[in-house]
């Protein structure tokens, strides 16, 4: 479709059959900077917005052939951002009400005074660039939040986010590395997602979770009889997934017996039930994790090296929280919006003061960790705010840092030169969070707890505030 909105400046379609109505609204519209296309009937209106689109339609409510309602639900249906004010001096109060109904934006009764019409089309526009403006920052929103339920748009993970994109219509077996609790099977769901098996069987195994006995008939399956407790046929994980995606999580724990048996079934597609003596095939594709540093598993002789390579075909790697820390607040708005609403609560922010406390936070046990301290914090939360008291984070002391890594002050650094009165604003700053933590964010009780003024809190917390 083409469209008469190719440039910012607005434009108007004015539908009217009366001539001299339509020469004044256009003299009217073009000197206040519109563009403007005239439209004599509803058959001729029609046909203009079969082919173009307008930002605003002032529109007749009696024409000569359809009526102004018709049009109004031809062009909403066509393009419902299309802002719609209708006209007329024969309308009923009922008519007007069936048109704000359809979508118009308002009703302006003829005759009507110039001004007031040109103030209310401004206002319609003013509108419709803020309903622009909010979808552009929506689209915006949206861009971080990838592949769905992975929450992020830190340089770390939009690379990350790129080699999904690469590898996820390949076939190729993927390594997804990363500390426990960056996330690794979102990673992996989201490759099969967006992979050409989207539609089929996507299976996940604990490698850590399932005893070494287990394990070979949790994967390949056994038949009736195979050892005591088999009681009937069952089908292993390998041809579960068949079509689909087969994800080995924490692979580094499993057996080097059963290594060399993985192994076959991965380069070959081949794999044979306990207590079978006919061998199965599968199509799948094979996603594995591990937080272990498999090369040195190899080194030490705990991993097999030709397994190693096969499964590690391309690595993926996930950063861990504290490399990520641009993340963090859209991390917590996340789980803090999930956990709202699961616990039916109206817990809609996290105070300035909260935030900065998790971004000095190492976060040893990364997202997971996170998600634990915002869901305990809105089961707790007796606000619509999440204040520094609900974090509970003074269990881990000794892990605050400087928000790089390095205790707020070591007195050993003294000799190779530091910035005193930066150490010392840095010691300033954890006081008065903590104080504001022990009041739930009582500027006042602080400040006696501090044996300061109030005067004196205020201005000190409006300084790291506003930074």
């Amino acid at each position: 479709m083409d469209s008469a909105n190719d440039i910012d400046t607005p434009s108007i379609l004015v539908v009217d059959d009366e001539l001299g109505m339509r020469e004044i609204l256009e003299i009217m519209l073009q000197r206040c900077g519109y563009r403007v296309e005239l439209a004599s009937s509803g058959r001729k209106a029609l046909e203009i917005l079969a082919t173009k689109r307008f930002d605003l339609l002032l529109c007749d409510i009696r024409l000569g052939d359809l009526t102004g309602l018709d049009v109004l639900k031809f062009v909403k249906e066509k393009d419902p951002a299309t802002v719609v004010i209708m006209i007329s001096a024969y309308a009923s109060t009922e008519t007007a009400v069936e048109a704000m109904n359809l979508g118009a934006y308002d009703y302006v009764p003829k005759p009507f005074n110039l001004e007031e019409l040109r103030e209310t089309l401004r206002k319609a526009l003013d509108l419709k660039t803020l309903e622009r403006e909010k979808q552009r920052l929506d689209d915006e929103l949206q861009k971080t939040l990838h592949f769905g339920r992975i929450v992020g748009d830190s340089p770390q993970m939009m690379h990350v986010y790129k080699l999904i994109m690469q590898v996820a219509p390949t076939r190729t077996n993927i390594l997804i590395t990363g500390e426990s609790g960056t996330g690794k099977e979102l990673i992996a769901r989201a490759i099969h997602a967006e992979s050409d098996r989207a539609d089929k069987p996507f299976v996940v195994i604990n490698c850590g979770g399932i005893p070494e006995t287990l394990m070979e008939s949790e994967l390949f399956g056994h038949k009736k009889g195979a050892f005591t407790s088999a009681t009937q046929d069952k089908k292993g994980l390998f041809a579960v997934a068949d079509k689909g995606t087969l994800f080995l999580d924490e692979i580094g724990e499993i057996s080097i017996q059963l290594q060399v048996k993985l192994l076959r079934a991965i380069q070959e597609r081949v794999f044979r039930p306990l207590g079978s003596n006919e061998d199965m095939t599968a199509d799948l594709r094979i996603i594995s994790a591990t937080n272990k540093n498999l090369e040195a598993e190899v080194i030490a002789g705990r991993f097999r090296e030709d397994l190693f390579y096969r499964l590690n075909v391309i690595e993926i790697k996930v950063p861990p929280l504290r490399e990520r820390k641009s993340d963090l607040r859209l991390l917590a708005q996340h789980f803090l919006e999930k956990y709202s609403r699961q616990m039916n609560k109206q817990v809609t922010k996290i105070s300035s003061y909260a935030i900065d406390l998790l971004q000095r936070y190492d976060f040893p046990g990364n997202i997971r960790e996170l998600e634990n301290l915002i869901e305990r914090s809105v089961a707790l939360a007796t606000t619509k705010i999440i204040l520094p008291d609900s974090l509970a984070l003074s269990v881990h002391k000794s892990r605050w840092t400087d928000g790089v890594g390095k205790p707020l002050f070591d007195l050993d650094e003294v000799e190779k030169g530091v910035d005193l009165d930066h150490i010392l604003e840095q010691i300033e700053q954890a006081y008065i969070h903590k104080a504001l933590e022990c009041t739930a964010g009582n500027t006042t009780k602080a400040a006696e707890l501090l044996g300061l003024t109030v005067r004196s809190m205020r201005h000190r917390v409006s300084k790291f505030a506003n930074r």
